[in-house]
């Protein structure tokens, strides 16, 4: 066989993005790579199915895990050739490979290392696929075989499916094929890596080709690919034996720093050392160890010792206040005297092995990382708790009373927990875990409903009674005739369906479509089996049990629900995060975080008042006190209320799209309102200067008014120049007394604090033009546009209009390295401001990394910096004096207007 059959047809008409991509597939070709990134749920396994056919050349396709492999000959064949039954000249064995063979990337690169590794079972483990590394580093001692099979097939198309999956040795062996074979690659993903290095990225490209075309959510939406969708959070609190120990752990590790605090031996040992005794002969180490140095001299003033003035010289600073000693410095300063210093502390050897062995006692130390704020079993427990079973009831029961029968829900979790699946004629163990089974026991054991619920995992298949007629006809469809199955000795309205050799390929696909078909209602499965790449496009519903943090996997699992359905146009998809707040934690805790850090990636439609479509948490409107029982009870209730109308969900959805075209990569510098002091280091920086000299203005006009009124009395009484001089001097004293606090702290603020928001523009555009110089970005210079704005808040956003995606991703990483706090650049940039020629005021700014790695590029952003911006110096840090400069810099900026308040927003404008 040596081309596709000719009567092969797509069943269905294209969807928009996809004939725009097809109908401009010769140009997008011409590099020998298509690369289009698309969310889950736009068709894009199809688009790649059709763009082989068209090629018409022996294709291999390369898939992220099992179920995702077996989905992709599922739907070739299903939707191109109309048939359940696989032709003989599709493979799944990279061996044996065929026509069109369909693998996972870890099968390619065992095979291609001579690894006999059951793919099926490792899938089949509680961790995700992509975790398992086979069996040692790759030198690829096949891979000549697997080649050679492969041009025996003449294979010239390779379809990679969410590449970002590949980890150092399967790129190797890839790229090692790629070369062999030199073929067309067709790369497709939802999720790009945009948050590795910038060599990975190249890796990626390289691999990919660059991205020939990319849509997003919203788009989708607008053109009814993707259905009205939101994220909800449900808020549980810890259990009483769950808070016990969290109050434990936390009343533990106060009093071990209390005690620490002021411990002598620690305070001899910093006295002792050459940094205390003589710091202008320590330079070079100081410059390079900051933080050690900072949190000694934190330290040692806790403890009421004074600070000689000559550290206060080597910081450059002798204002400079100290700051209190916290949980933060402790840990800086203990991992100092732990393990840093090796030579100064060898006399106190004992103390330190007393002092590790208690921070292990008290949980206060894992694997010589010292953290007294966060802690795994902390953590463990919340992300963990059992709570979260009852509130998944909760969801469920909340939904089905919504939608009934019409329910199609979805649970991902992290694991299984086969231990609560017991042979016995009752299951009554205590469900203190979460996993699949728990969850299946904990929604089983409550049904008052009569729920319809369904197991689905890679080793595990539950499925209700009431389902087992329609699984038969499915799987008779499919030649399978025969089904090893048994009743749930526990409960006799499910069936335990065993996985045989026979029915392995397609069982995910049967229990999916008697699922869309409404014989399952509640379906619980693992993140690693459904949580990509899985396909049933009647979710209505989404529950994510899962920890993972993730930006790519938290947001494939995410994808389940968003998809539409085929004869229902009305389809909308609730998201569910289940939180545990920690009521120790005002800022609610690490799982809190975890969901913060997940939200980063997910865009969405806003519960504010005024519709809007963007990224992050801050979309929910969560209030800051999270963290009270009564806050959370009350947003939950909230939630459920906003859930239950699917009616203004899609309202909100209209209302949102036509505020905007597109989908924007910015970033965001809020306007800073805790501190009285940094309300000029917004953008209204200018409208605040101006407001006070224009009151200033009018006051001093209201003033010259009262003394003009009283002038001609005055004037009785001067009878000599000098008594008109005299009137002069009680004017003048009187006006400086008069406007002289308001005139000073206008200067005041205007010289201290001039803010850089106001020329994020011209920073913006200097950054541009060196990362064009630099052939970072490499686009249609006259597309690229630097644009900024300030909402209504006063907060300042920048964004790069045009190029690539990864052109502005570039930008926003490179801008805010420039205008957030320093750490440790190659190159600082000095920024001088002078006014009237008396007042100099010098900010310290980074030159971002990708610029500083190279003299030429760091001195060209100068030069851009110095036409564009201002007057500025550029200087190497990597010299003694260098290293000097940047301590001054980075302890002025531990005051930084911006501090960690700097976003990356994705707006709908």
């Amino acid at each position: 066989m040596t081309e596709y059959p000719k009567e092969i047809k797509f069943k269905y008409p294209w969807r928009k993005y996809q004939n725009r991509v097809l109908n401009e597939l010769k140009s997008h070709l011409s590099d020998g790579h298509l690369h289009v990134i698309a969310p889950p749920g736009s068709g894009k396994t199809i688009l790649g199915l059709e763009v082989a056919i068209r090629l018409n050349k022996p294709t291999l396709i390369l898939a992220p895990t099992i179920a995702i492999r077996n989905q992709w000959i599922q739907r070739f064949c299903e939707l191109f050739l109309e048939t359940n039954l696989t032709p003989d000249w599709i493979s799944r064995d990279i061996r044996n490979p065929k026509f069109m063979t369909v693998v996972t990337y870890q099968g390619l690169h065992a095979a291609c290392n001579n690894w006999r590794i059951d793919e099926e079972e490792i899938e089949s483990e509680e961790e995700d696929s992509e975790e398992t590394n086979g069996n040692g580093r790759a030198t690829n001692p096949n891979l000549d075989n697997i080649v050679n099979g492969l041009k025996a097939q003449n294979i010239k198309t390779i379809v990679v499916d969410e590449a970002h999956h590949l980890k150092n040795e399967w790129w190797q062996t890839l790229t090692k094929v790629k070369e062999e074979l030199d073929p067309i690659i067709v790369g497709l993903t939802a999720t790009p890596p945009y948050d590795v290095t910038a060599t990975e990225w190249q890796r990626y490209i390289d691999l990919n080709g660059p991205v020939d075309t990319e849509i997003s959510v919203p788009e989708l939406v607008i053109e009814g690919d993707l259905c009205p969708h939101q994220d909800y959070v449900y808020f549980t609190s810890p259990t009483e034996n769950e808070n016990q120990s969290i109050v434990d752990f936390r009343q533990k590790i106060e009093k071990l720093f209390q005690e620490i605090k002021t411990d002598e031996t620690i305070i001899n040992a910093i006295e002792q050392h050459p940094i205390w005794q003589n710091p202008t002969k320590q330079l070079e180490w100081i410059y390079n160890n900051l933080s050690y140095y900072s949190a000694c001299l934190i330290f040692l003033k806790s403890n009421k010792k004074e600070i000689p003035e000559t550290h206060l010289e080597v910081i450059g600073d002798k204002n400079l206040g100290i700051p209190k000693l916290n949980y933060e410095w402790i840990e800086i300063l203990l991992d100092f005297y732990l393990y840093k210093e090796k030579e100064h502390f060898k006399i106190f050897e004992e103390h330190q092995i007393t002092l590790e062995n208690r921070l292990r006692r008290y949980g206060a130390i894992e694997r010589k990382q010292i953290n007294f704020s966060h802690n795994k079993r902390v953590t463990g427990f919340l992300t963990s708790s059992i709570s979260k079973l009852n509130g998944i009831k909760e969801i469920v029961d909340f939904e089905y009373k919504n939608l009934g029968n019409s329910l199609r829900l979805v649970i991902l979790s992290d694991f299984i927990r086969k231990e609560f699946y017991i042979n016995a004629l009752e299951n009554n163990l205590e469900l203190n875990k979460i996993g699949v089974i728990p969850i299946f026991e904990k929604l089983r054991r409550e049904n008052k409903e009569n729920k319809k619920i369904a197991v689905l995992t890679g080793s595990m298949i539950m499925i209700p009674v009431s389902a087992y007629p329609a699984f038969e006809v499915k799987a008779a469809k499919y030649g399978i005739t025969q089904i090893n199955s048994s009743l749930v000795p526990f409960d006799n309205n499910y069936i335990l369906i065993n996985k045989t050799e026979q029915i392995k390929h397609d069982i995910v696909h049967i229990v999916t479509q008697i699922f869309q078909k409404g014989e399952i209602e509640v379906l619980i499965g693992t993140k690693s089996l459904l949580g990509e790449g899985w396909d049933a496009p009647a979710i209505n519903s989404l529950i994510l049990a899962s920890f993972v943090g993730s930006f790519v996997l938290s947001n494939q699992m995410r994808g389940r629900a968003i998809r539409t359905q085929n004869g229902n146009s009305e389809k909308t998809g609730n998201i569910w995060h289940l939180v545990c707040v920690d009521p120790t934690s005002p800022s609610g805790g690490d799982d809190f975080d975890l969901l913060k850090r997940r939200f980063r990636s997910f865009v969405g439609v806003s519960f504010k008042e005024e519709p809007g479509i963007e990224n992050g948490i801050g979309r929910l409107n969560l209030p800051e006190n999270i963290h009270h029982k009564g806050e959370a009870e009350k947003k939950n209730n909230e939630m459920f209320v906003y859930a239950g109308d699917r009616e203004n969900l899609k309202q909100r959805w209209k209302e949102a799209l036509a505020t905007g075209v597109n989908l924007v990569e910015e970033i965001k510098i809020p306007f800073p309102e805790e501190r009285e002091y940094k309300t000029v280091k917004s953008i209204y920086l200018n409208n605040t200067i101006k407001n006070l000299i224009t009151t200033l203005g009018f006051s001093i006009m209201g003033y010259l008014e009262g003394i003009l009124q009283n002038f001609g009395r005055v004037m009785r009484n001067i009878k000599t120049l000098q008594d008109f001089y005299f009137y002069l001097t009680v004017i003048g004293i009187g006006g400086v007394l008069f406007f002289g606090r308001r005139t000073f702290k206008t200067a005041r603020l205007y010289f201290k604090y001039k803010d850089i928001s106001k020329d994020i523009q011209q920073i913006g555009d200097a950054l541009l033009n060196s990362l064009i110089k630099a052939e970072v970005i490499r686009g249609d210079n006259s597309k690229l546009k630097v644009e900024t704005s300030v909402d209504e808040f006063g907060a300042v956003y920048c964004h790069l209009e045009g190029g690539t995606t990864f052109d502005k991703s570039t930008f926003i990483n490179a801008l805010q390295e420039i205008i957030g706090p320093i750490e440790n650049p190659r190159y600082v940039i000095i920024r001088k401001n002078k006014f009237l020629l008396l007042i100099q005021q010098k900010d310290y700014h980074s030159v971002p990394e990708i610029i500083g790695k190279n003299k030429k590029s760091a001195e060209y952003f100068k030069y851009q910096w110095d036409y564009l911006v201002g007057e500025c110096e550029l200087v190497f840090t990597r010299t003694l004096n260098g290293r000097k400069l940047l301590l001054k810099s980075r302890v002025k900026s531990l005051s930084s207007q911006f501090n960690d308040k700097i976003e990356h927003v994705n707006k709908w404008r």
